[in-house]
């Protein structure tokens, strides 16, 4: 799940409580207490078995399958990736500063798709740098 599809659904959730909230306080000043201890201790219910069935689901379902990388010395992330270096014998300096772009952590940026070849850089973000090949000096 991405993490704007996560953002949506936290809000709907927020949004959800809050109609209840506010209909739990509706009863309360329109009936009496002991309806509207009624009406709480069902909706706390369904909320209850509710919020279980989407632990239960969480658990089941497991966590994310971690990006798979294919060829040799090759690199994959989900988010992004400041510097990526593969080879031998290669001097690398500072790095380079951020590149402003895709906020991968907003969910904006595409899944990753597993690198195919040799010394192969791929990301669901943006790659700042990439030094591939053997006696490179950055």
């Amino acid at each position: 799940m991405s993490s704007t599809t996560a953002r949506a659904w936290t809000i709907l959730a927020g949004g959800v409580c809050a109609v209840v909230a506010v209909t739990l306080v509706t009863v309360v000043t329109m009936t009496d207490l002991d309806t509207a201890d009624r009406t709480a201790s069902v909706v706390g219910a369904a909320l209850s078995a509710f919020g279980l069935l989407t632990a239960v689901y969480g658990l089941v379902r497991g966590p994310a399958a971690a990006p798979e990388r294919s060829g040799a010395r090759s690199v994959t992330a989900a988010g992004s990736i400041g510097r990526a270096v593969t080879g031998d014998r290669n001097r690398v300096g500072t790095p380079p500063p951020p590149v402003p772009g895709t906020d991968s952590v907003a969910g904006t940026a595409p899944a990753p798709r597993p690198p195919v070849g040799e010394r192969a850089v791929d990301a669901g973000g943006d790659v700042a740098e990439a030094i591939t090949g053997d006696g490179n000096r950055a």
